[in-house]
């Protein structure tokens, strides 16, 4: 059996931020309506999106559930699930390479893998295959963190820069492969 691969799509501050300290995101620009800067490439290319409880519970806060495709929510809580995302979420628990395998048995190829937490428990476990990252020009002076301290022995891992990207609202977009 194959593993299911694992890429990440995310945007942080000019300063490494992926939100502010309790989670807001309002430093983000709104969404263009002609350049969804790879997004829709990016989301064609997966099959399920695995997320974080913190961050089910963000995008929760926002109304309208935004994904088509299956939404995994890796949390150890009980969480009471919305009566209009039954059977659109599930929720499951443990370590990131059972995670993949769990998913590939069940058909999946290539998750997308989103919340800060998670992303970073994937890449500390050597697991995540492509990176990209959209640096939005702000700086938001604290918040969290993309990357997290690395588990010992994997204070190297190293990327392949694949391409890089600008728009004329002043983002930079950076593609990595796991070397």
């Amino acid at each position: 059996m194959t593993r299911c691969l694992a890429s990440v799509f995310i945007a942080t501050s000019l300063d490494g931020f992926i939100a502010r300290p309790d989670g807001e995101l309002d430093w983000l620009p709104p969404a263009e309506p002609d350049n969804d800067m790879g997004y829709g490439q990016f989301s064609a290319s997966v099959d399920v999106l695995v997320m974080g409880r913190h961050t089910f519970e963000k995008v929760l806060s926002y109304g309208d559930w935004p994904y088509d495709l299956p939404v995994k929510v890796l949390t150890r809580s009980k969480l009471t699930l919305p009566e209009a995302l039954v059977g659109k979420i599930e929720f499951m628990q443990g370590e990131p390479a059972a995670i993949l395998d769990a998913l590939a048995t069940h058909g999946f190829q290539h998750a997308y893998i989103d919340g800060g937490e998670t992303i970073q428990a994937f890449i500390g476990a050597e697991l995540i295959e492509r990176l990209i990252i959209t640096r939005v020009p702000v700086l938001i002076g604290e918040g969290l963190t993309l990357f997290g301290k690395l588990p010992a022995k994997k204070d190297r891992l190293a990327w392949a820069h694949v391409k890089t990207f600008t728009w004329s609202n002043g983002m930079v977009q950076s593609h990595y492969r796991r070397r």
